[in-house]
């Protein structure tokens, strides 16, 4: 029996999941191109047009075509025609965005020579960025949000696409919450994207265009243990943005992203294990940031769902509830906050502002 430690087993298969497999084979059998060759390919070895195997790959490719361009037709009716984004034009605001994720997506932003203001209670964790301005600010706080705004319009110009990105965790049971930790976590979490989108909204109403991104959560959709506060203010984004997608139809050129992620490799969640790094495997900042960036770039609105399983959760909420139990504790949803650590211990609880 070997005594190397469980984490350290199949080192080599760690980046083995199944959102790699399926990245595969959507650039290989299943890409329409892809399929085309086979029948193609098939016909260059003289087997005749009526064959049945090539006849098998002909209607393979053209279902796959059909859904190709279903799939194009299905976002043109959901979210109309995209508008033009230009960065030497755009005043990006980005909350939170003084570490993790934010602080990755400013920096991008800043180096392609984009307008950024990051809004946060922090220094940047980088200490300097090119292109991106710091202002001091805690989003929760109605006034300061209101100061901060006057003085990004006057130092830059009016916001054009706002990134809501802050976010804390407590990481405690329910009945370990303290009133003021609860209310401090949906003022933060929740309330901010309010003041936050009644502060630069008129603006982008005013200019015409404008994207807004909502940075929600898996775990709006499913819960877990030891993050009642954090999930309850993650179903309000949701249940907002999708409110908020519905009053902006008569200003198509207001572009919306809902971001639902997975968990995250940030020192937001310090100590979280995933229960399965096959089929929930732990997201790097950075390649949540490369999808964030192209839908802005794209200027189309979108949901962007990630790892895979995110993108199916909500099937769990239809299920019969004994199933739904069985599926919980067989993904260990439940238990994966035990080693919470977060990014630094307070005497009022573990907080982390990303």
């Amino acid at each position: 029996m070997s005594s190397q430690p469980r984490n350290q087993e199949l080192a080599w298969a760690k980046p083995l999941s199944v959102d790699l497999i399926l990245k595969v084979l959507n650039v290989t059998f299943l890409h329409p191109f892809v399929a085309w060759m086979i029948p193609l390919c098939m016909r260059a070895q003289a087997m005749p047009w009526h064959h049945s195997a090539i006849q098998i790959a002909i209607g393979y490719a053209s279902i796959l075509t059909a859904l190709f361009f279903l799939g194009i037709l299905n976002k043109q009716i959901a979210y109309s025609k995209p508008r033009k984004v230009d960065l030497s034009e755009e005043v990006i605001v980005i909350t939170g965005g003084a570490s993790g994720l934010g602080l990755l997506i400013a920096e991008v932003y800043g180096m392609r020579g984009a307008t950024v203001a990051v809004l946060d209670v922090k220094e940047l964790e980088s200490g300097e960025a090119r292109g991106v301005s710091v202002y001091k600010c805690d989003v929760a706080d109605k006034e300061q949000l209101a100061r901060v705004a006057v003085e990004i319009e006057r130092d830059l110009g009016t916001p054009t696409i706002l990134i809501n990105n802050a976010a804390i965790v407590n990481g405690k049971p329910l009945l370990d919450l303290s009133i003021d930790e609860i209310d401090r976590s949906f003022r933060v979490n929740l309330l901010s994207h309010f003041y936050t989108l009644k502060t630069f909204l008129p603006g982008m109403v005013r200019a015409g265009h404008g994207t807004i991104v909502t940075m929600s959560s898996v775990l709006g959709q499913v819960g877990a243990a030891q993050l009642t506060d954090y999930s309850a203010a993650k179903a309000g984004l949701t249940a907002m943005h999708r409110s908020l997608v519905a009053e902006l139809k008569s200003t198509p050129n207001i572009k919306t992203l809902l971001v639902t992620p997975g968990q995250m490799s940030t020192p937001l969640f310090n100590g979280v294990e995933t229960p399965s790094s096959f089929l929930a495997p732990l997201l790097e900042p950075v390649d949540v940031a490369r999808e964030v960036i192209a839908a802005i770039d794209a200027g189309s609105s979108a949901v962007l769902a990630m790892p895979l399983y995110a993108r199916w959760v909500n099937w769990m909420n239809v299920m019969p509830v004994g199933v739904e139990t069985i599926l919980r504790k067989l993904c260990g949803v439940d238990r994966a906050m035990k080693g919470f650590v977060g990014k630094g211990e307070t005497s009022g609880g573990t907080k982390s502002l990303i």
